[in-house]
């Protein structure tokens, strides 16, 4: 896994998990949505044990999703990022791929 990086983005600035693509390859971002389904804490769990985020940072990410409707808490190489998608697709969660703004 990459580092940890702050990261603006156009709708939101957070914790998100960086990992390191390619030159010259175009960086791709984990986008996890909310839903009416999940608890708040459910949630914070899932990007705990997964993306291995302190208490803190999975905390604001979850907000973020709660309040904004959506987080990205990931961003590099599109295969990964399709990896990780599918990772919050077995917990249970509503997560897309889309390339990061430029």
């Amino acid at each position: 896994m990459g580092m940890m990086a702050r990261v603006a983005h156009p709708d939101t600035r957070e914790d998100v998990r960086r990992e390191d693509a390619p030159a010259g390859i175009p960086t791709w971002q984990t986008v996890v949505w909310n839903d009416p389904v999940n608890l708040m804490s459910y949630v914070v769990h899932v990007f705990r044990e997964y993306f291995g985020f302190s208490r803190e940072q999975a905390t604001r990410l979850m907000l973020a999703v709660h309040h904004e409707g959506h987080a990205v808490v990931a961003e590099g190489a599109r295969e990964q990022m399709e990896l990780h998608a599918q990772a919050m697709h077995d917990y249970g969660l509503w997560a897309t791929v889309r390339k990061a703004p430029r």
